[in-house]
């Protein structure tokens, strides 16, 4: 292929990862349905906190369990379509469980059934996503390039679903968000039957695609040493804390700042991500993910620090932007490690075992950051900011215990070391090996 094939090539496949990130993330119950269905418990249930925080536990329990999504996609292929055929199934169902809680009374089990079943079928299509995307990710010596797309059409809805829920919320009623959310669903309808040559072309028959049993692929992925250390800097990265509901308590009740001081907060935070993830897909092309991640991280370690300091509800939006910046290139460059460690196969499964680190992570960080605060009314916070910046300080030792083959090359050029390992490791595999049509 000339060079202008390949420039085009590369522009298709930016273009379908850059709309399939956008898409899928705009959808995610997590985010676009979290704070109007808490106003739904609150305003139209008159639920109590406790009920509303147990709504919340129990409809993310499909997310804490993302990683068994990600094992299904790698193993079964439905229609015959492999990833394409998540989507035209799980689509359609996604779609109707919405339908369903759109015009059914609003009630506190509805909710939590329709949340539920709606988070089980967005979660096989974000599964069927993240190991597509690593996949190519990987095959296409683009990875760091796509953890700046997906982050960047990550961080971008996020943030306007925090801008947007008072919005909602107000402005609409239950029925009619379910609606547009279901609306908004039916567009991921087009990556069951839309397969551009860039992105499909012999890419389930590449090495790195190849697969083994159940028993094998766990096998696999427990001899598998890049996750490890791969895991549990995503752990690390994505315990924080103090940054939900200890700073919602500090914005509020310390500082007197409007109710609404909070989703900015958190809306500006993730707009400001978008700089620093467009920032990385540049630098991925020129350095290593191994200096990348060093840098990125050491930049990330007193990103919360001007919070300790802040007096005024002002303050805080300003420190938003700051943390935003200083902590972008890190959350890219987490997933461009994460995208390299996946096994041959395993896409789906490693991918999705790091979506289940962030909510483990942030519910768990949240819980240890209530505790640390309610320690002292006076310093509880400055405490939160102070054990969040140590949490981060800790991802420096684990980086050298990445295999270093695996984050040696930058985007794009060839390495020929990690390939050798990858063929082995698929040779390895050749008794338990089986056909995936």
């Amino acid at each position: 292929m000339d060079s202008t094939g390949r420039a085009f090539g590369v522009r298709q496949l930016v273009f379908y990862f850059s709309l399939m990130s956008l898409l899928v993330n705009v959808v995610n119950p997590g985010f676009l349905l979290d704070i109007p269905t808490s106003y739904m418990l609150k305003n139209v249930l008159h639920e109590s906190a406790a009920r509303i925080s147990l709504f919340r536990l129990i409809t993310a329990i499909p997310l804490f369990l993302a990683f068994a999504f990600g094992i299904v996609r790698d193993l079964w292929n439905p229609l015959g379509q492999r990833d394409p055929g998540y989507f035209r199934i799980f689509v359609p169902v996604m779609a109707g469980v919405l339908a369903w809680m759109a015009f059914s009374p609003t009630t506190y089990a509805g909710l939590i059934a329709g949340m539920l079943l709606a988070t089980v079928a967005y979660s096989f299509l974000n599964a069927a996503a993240q190991g597509l995307t690593a996949l190519i990710g990987q095959e296409a010596r683009m990875s760091g390039r796509l953890s700046a797309l997906s982050n960047f059409f990550l961080f971008l809805p996020v943030a306007a679903a925090y801008f947007a829920s008072g919005f909602l919320s107000e402005r609409l009623s239950s029925r009619q968000i379910f609606l547009a959310v279901l609306l908004l669903t039916t567009t991921l309808g087009v990556f069951g039957y839309w397969k551009p040559r860039s992105v499909f072309s012999q890419a389930y028959d590449n090495p790195r695609a190849q697969g083994s049993t159940f028993l094998g692929d766990v096998r696999r992925l427990l001899k598998h040493r890049a996750i490890y250390p791969v895991v549990l800097i995503n752990l690390l990265w994505n315990f924080v804390p103090g940054s939900y509901t200890p700073m919602q308590f500090f914005l509020t009740n310390e500082l007197h700042a409007p109710d609404a001081t909070y989703g900015n907060f958190l809306g500006l935070l993730n707009l400001f991500f978008l700089p620093s993830a467009f920032l990385y897909g540049i630098l991925c092309q020129k350095f290593p993910p191994r200096k990348l991640l060093v840098w990125s991280v050491i930049i990330g370690i007193p990103q919360f620090i001007p919070m300790a300091f802040i007096h005024t509800g002002q303050q805080a939006l300003l420190a938003a932007v700051l943390i935003g910046l200083a902590g972008g290139l890190a959350n890219v460059a987490c997933i461009d490690v994460a995208i390299r460690a996946c096994p041959p196969g395993l896409q789906g499964t490693m991918m999705t075992m790091v979506a289940a680190t962030f909510a483990v992570s942030s519910r768990g960080g949240d819980v240890l950051g209530s505790w640390i605060y309610d320690l002292s009314p006076a310093y509880g916070f400055r405490y939160c900011v102070l054990a969040t910046t140590l949490t981060y300080a800790l991802i420096l030792p684990v980086i050298p215990f990445i295999p270093k083959q695996i984050i040696a090359a930058a985007d794009g050029e060839p390495n020929p070391e990690e390939e050798a390992s990858v063929l082995e490791e698929v040779r390895g595999q050749a008794p338990d090996r089986v056909a995936r049509p």
